[in-house]
């Protein structure tokens, strides 16, 4: 297969490898990207989970709950500048505040419902806004989630919006401390709540680079195998919010710190506004872990 300008390009920035040796990686392994990030950390040459999640978009993400459901919504515009003006603020609480009595299923459905302001559907309150604001304005993504009796909502915003996360815990209505594990998830950026949500094909490829990885660099085969799996029970503290240090008491685990206080997480969401998109990124994790600190 031909290797690409672009394709060189996509993965230095995925990986922060130099180019020639993301030429080499998807030269070897016939252009295929998620091999290519592999082959490059099995050479100790990258680390694709702290280069992924470049962003393109700007906007604000928000969260916002009556007595027994919560949203989290992004919704996005062109320009950092935008995003901090009063009507996109009031904009976005207004279409989270709708989200939250109508409960859509989706983003399409959303923008199909009956509007209850000046516009007959949301769809044309947004085009509205696009109007008067001056930019193209989008709703990209929601959650809307439901809690039972003994439940509690974590409702964080970093930034006034450039990181949101709203978590779900259950076996306590202690919402000071659903948001203080709500401020651990905007800081640390956890993938899932255990081990057991993680997929087996997730496991052996981590498994796989893992052992390549000790194996490139020098370690006996019959000690290889002890030193993977250790090293994977860091990769599940870096990405399982249960086995990671709690920001406020790093002697605790987060699911042991739970457990203590007869609690545990249900359920969360971190939106970090344009993620996934093409953008720059800041270091969002070192500002909030900053402010957590204080």
């Amino acid at each position: 297969m031909a290797i690409t300008a672009g394709m060189v390009k996509e993965l230095r920035e995925k990986t922060g490898a130099g180019m020639m040796d993301c030429k080499k990686a998807l030269t070897e392994t016939d252009g295929d990207m998620e091999k290519a990030i592999d082959f490059l950390r099995e050479k100790g040459i990258a680390s694709a989970a702290k280069k992924a999640g470049r962003v393109a978009a700007e906007g604000l993400s928000h969260v916002k709950s009556d007595r027994n459901k919560a949203v989290i919504v992004e919704i996005n515009a062109e320009t950092d500048f935008v995003a901090k003006n009063e009507n996109f603020i009031n904009m976005v609480d207004t279409v989270a505040t709708h989200l939250l009595n109508n409960t859509p299923s989706d983003v399409e459905a959303a923008l199909a419902q009956p509007f209850d302001g000046d516009a007959d559907t949301l769809e044309n309150y947004i085009n509205n806004q696009i109007a008067k604001i001056g930019e193209k304005i989008s709703l990209r993504r929601f959650e809307i989630v439901e809690r039972a009796e003994n439940e509690a909502f974590g409702e964080y915003l970093h930034m006034g919006g450039r990181i949101g996360v709203l978590t779900v815990l259950t076996g306590t209505t202690d919402e000071e401390l659903a948001k203080d594990i709500s401020m651990h998830v905007a800081a640390i950026n956890p993938k899932y709540v255990s081990r057991d949500q993680v997929s087996q094909d997730e496991v052996e490829r981590e498994r796989e680079v893992l052992k390549q990885q000790a194996l490139n660099e020098g370690k006996p085969e019959n000690i290889v195998e002890k030193m993977v799996e250790g090293r994977l029970s860091k990769y599940f503290e870096d990405i399982c919010l249960n086995d990671q240090p709690f920001v406020k008491d790093g002697d605790q685990k987060v699911g042991k710190f739970l457990s203590s206080k007869g609690a545990s997480v249900k359920t969360f969401f971190r939106y970090e506004v344009g993620e996934g998109l093409e953008k720059r990124v800041d270091n969002f994790a070192e500002e909030v872990m900053s402010q957590v600190k204080k």
